[in-house]
């Protein structure tokens, strides 16, 4: 699968080790940056990873930062980009299967390593389950080109 990686300076160790641990298991993963724990802006960050998903170079995209929040409220205002910052396994399953969400935000400050590798490993290995949940996306895509 074809990832796609960015963080703020906050999320940047832990987005190394999401790199390493995807590399581990055969992903393709792209990064695109930061690459010191030097202060950057995430909107900087967020606004290519969400436009690289969104015209389908990447099949998911991960975002990380302090708390996760910035990173989701930033690429979630690109269209066809549903950001969904996960605490846990089960909201992560769940942001896929029933809301197709593409990107996932973490927070570094919030969420440890090991907890992050196995809320990704079910974010990326989980399928979006269509059906009555389509009907939702489309609603959303229409607010999305309303406004």
């Amino acid at each position: 699968m074809k990832i796609v990686l960015g963080s703020d300076h906050a999320g940047f160790l832990l987005k190394e080790e999401i790199r390493a641990y995807l590399a581990g298991t055969g992903h393709e993963a792209a990064d695109f940056g930061t690459f010191c724990e030097n202060s950057v802006d995430y909107p900087d960050i967020a606004l290519p990873l969400a436009e690289a998903v969104a015209a389908g170079n990447y099949t998911l995209g991960i975002l990380i930062c302090g708390t996760g929040v910035g990173m989701a409220i930033a690429a979630n205002k690109h269209p066809g980009i549903r950001a969904a910052l996960c605490g846990d396994p089960f909201t992560a399953r769940f942001a896929r299967e029933h809301n197709d969400a593409n990107v996932l935000t973490l927070g570094a400050r919030v969420t440890g390593p090991g907890l992050a590798l196995e809320i990704v490993d079910t974010f990326i290995n989980s399928i979006f389950q269509g059906e009555r949940h389509r009907r939702r996306l489309k609603k959303i895509a229409f607010m999305e080109k309303r406004h």
